[in-house]
């Protein structure tokens, strides 16, 4: 039986179930069974402990125990390491943990399907755990310009630090303080779910640009409303890079690479 877990707490929401279980079918993997965990807040360890302890092969992993995860694991991939936290663990054959991070990999499949990020000027919104999970990826496809903007300046100083080894240069900015205009916005911050608005400099988007959220839903979110009306020419949602890191996560576990586009069709079509 090949068993695998998403873990979280909440996790109702969760839509990777579905996203695996059709992954699976395009192997006719009958065996693959993927299902939802609620975590308890101080518990994490004791469930995956058990997991494993159950034959468990591996888990995603969502909020709040990314960091958990990262601290739980014996062996980390790079982009893990960078990240500093992990969405995907697979269980090695000794019963160790390997800790991967995709959520950068499912972003710039997605981010790909609409516009190159090479020569790109780059905007990231926000400085916490999303923004870091992506920046290593983000840096790899080498873009001429990339800066983070932050509520509070100092987080996005620190961010740009922790990858200031990399060969192109990270600027850092509040939100009031952006300066330029960018080929492509993406927003890492929580605004959206809380129907905030993010009220960036005019300015900020160039012709021919794309908006990107991390978030999605039904509808347009508040970040793509006002990016539309800021003047950015695609106005993308998350739901692309949610299918994409699962996809990254169900290859390190099978080694298969799933077909994304008709799962993510099917999940569009069902929001």
């Amino acid at each position: 039986m090949m068993k695998y877990l998403v873990l979280g707490n909440p996790i109702a929401h969760s839509k990777s179930p579905q996203i695996h279980q059709a992954f699976a079918a395009q192997f006719n993997l009958e065996n693959f069974v993927y299902e939802r965990c609620l975590a308890p807040l101080d518990g994490f360890a004791a469930v995956v402990a058990d997991f494993v302890a159950a034959g468990g092969k591996g888990a995603n992993v969502t909020v709040p125990f990314k960091e958990d995860a990262f601290r739980l694991s014996s062996v980390l991939t790079p982009r893990a390491a960078a990240a500093g936290a992990v969405n995907t663990l697979k269980v090695n054959t000794d019963g160790s943990l390997l800790g991967d991070n995709t959520d950068g990999a499912g972003l710039v499949s997605d981010l790909l399907r609409y516009c190159p990020l090479a020569g790109k000027r780059v905007l990231l919104l926000g400085a916490g755990g999303a923004a870091a999970g992506v920046l290593q990826s983000l840096l790899a496809e080498q873009p001429v310009r990339l800066c983070i903007a932050n509520r509070s300046l100092e987080r996005a100083h620190a961010l740009a630090y922790r990858f200031s080894g990399q060969a192109l240069a990270i600027q850092s900015f509040a939100f009031e303080a952006i300066t330029g205009e960018f080929d492509v916005v993406i927003n890492a911050t929580s605004a959206s779910l809380s129907g905030q608005c993010l009220a960036l400099p005019a300015g900020v988007f160039a012709a021919g640009s794309l908006a990107y959220d991390m978030m999605y839903g039904k509808g347009e979110t508040p970040f793509l409303l006002e990016a539309r009306l800021g003047g950015a020419e695609q106005c993308v949602d998350g739901l692309g890079m949610l299918v994409g890191q699962a996809a990254e996560a169900f290859y390190l576990w099978t080694g298969l690479r799933a077909d994304v586009e008709p799962v993510l069709a099917r999940m569009r079509v069902a929001l």
